[in-house]
């Protein structure tokens, strides 16, 4: 098929003073690890992908829903009724736009034994996730390998926005020090989220990361606080506390804890995750519990990267790395329990 000349697809780009010819060649060369490809993943990635970032290594653990329409931007009704994975329907989404963009997918659940691997050879990171537990990985993770991340959050019709440059300014810990209590803070299920919201957050986001990759320096680091609905942003200095746990003290506790394989509650969803054991992955092992449970269960669809059925008015989904959702309840004892009873322990 016919592909568009680089220079004919970014001649509008190149033209801005901030990026240029220099800038681009820069974002052509560049790898950036996105984890999370749903609300803010989704807009980061297809302004990356517009931009011509030259390789965007993708994340995400979940599969597309119905309530995910109104303000994921990657995915359609067909997505939602197969349940595809976000992951392989965002890259198939963003293999559409074109450009020279390497489009590399992960249908995981990030955690400390997968990050050094996945964010190999990366410039920089970006933050779509739904979770401090991760948010805080990923800032140990890049405290340490001194490489720059853009943390990003959103709910309801405001966000906030935090560049983070080791050396330089504030960490997430400087502002969040420890994980609040569950339940503690607003989330997606409690107060909801437009789309306006995270397109203004997202589209900040993809902004400072693209001048992180061509002029860091210009980078000065901030903590923003926009909303979509009031109109009212405002920005806080964003200097480094001496006593923060994790660039003050230099204490990495995300990083180096060990992989606790909890069930966990997804922001905003009546489903829970089950993660993947630490025995690692199984590429037969679909088929195997497909064949034993054929005929007691319904609506069984195996596929060679995922196995869904229905079971006790729950939709349980299992995927080739391990891992499963259970859709349908919150109580993460329910979910393990018909875990166990249909997939096996």
């Amino acid at each position: 098929m016919e592909s568009i000349p680089d220079e004919e697809r970014f001649d509008r780009q190149v033209r801005f003073a901030g990026l240029g010819e220099r800038g681009q060649r820069v974002l052509g060369e560049s790898r950036v690890l996105l984890v999370g490809c749903g609300a803010l993943g989704g807009v980061l990635a297809q302004i990356l992908v517009r931009a011509g970032v030259g390789s965007l290594v993708l994340v995400d653990r979940d599969i597309v829903e119905p309530s995910n329409l109104p303000r994921q931007v990657l995915f359609d009704e067909e997505d939602a009724l197969r349940g595809t994975p976000k992951v392989l329907a965002a890259s198939a989404a963003l293999a559409r736009i074109g450009g020279p963009t390497e489009l590399v997918p992960h249908a995981a659940h990030l955690d400390v034994r997968n990050l050094d691997p996945l964010a190999a050879g990366c410039d920089l990171i970006l933050d779509g996730t739904d979770n401090l537990e991760t948010r805080y990985l990923l800032n140990d993770f890049a405290l340490e390998r001194g490489l720059p991340w853009v943390y990003a959050g959103v709910v309801g019709s405001g966000g906030l926005v935090l560049p983070v440059i080791p050396g330089r300014g504030a960490c997430l810990r400087c502002f969040f020090p420890e994980a609040p209590p569950a339940g503690s803070l607003p989330t997606c299920d409690s107060q909801g989220v437009i789309l306006p919201a995270v397109s203004l957050v997202a589209s900040l986001a993809a902004g400072i990361g693209m001048r992180l990759l061509v002029d860091p320096d210009g980078v000065v680091p901030r903590l923003f606080e926009l909303d979509a609905w009031g109109g009212t942003p405002r920005h806080l200095a964003a200097a480094r506390d001496p006593g923060c746990p994790a660039c003050g003290l230099g204490r990495r506790d995300f990083l180096h804890r060990a992989p606790a394989p909890q069930p966990v509650v997804l922001c905003g969803r009546n489903t829970v995750q089950i993660p993947p054991s630490t025995a690692g992955s199984d590429p037969g092992r679909l088929e195997r519990v497909a064949g034993r449970l054929e005929g007691t269960v319904e609506g069984l669809v195996c596929t060679r990267t995922l196995l869904r059925f229905e079971n006790d008015g729950l939709r349980i989904t299992l995927f080739s790395d391990g891992r499963a959702l259970i859709e349908g309840t919150d109580d993460p004892d329910r979910a393990r329990a018909i875990y166990d009873r249909t997939v096996g322990s």
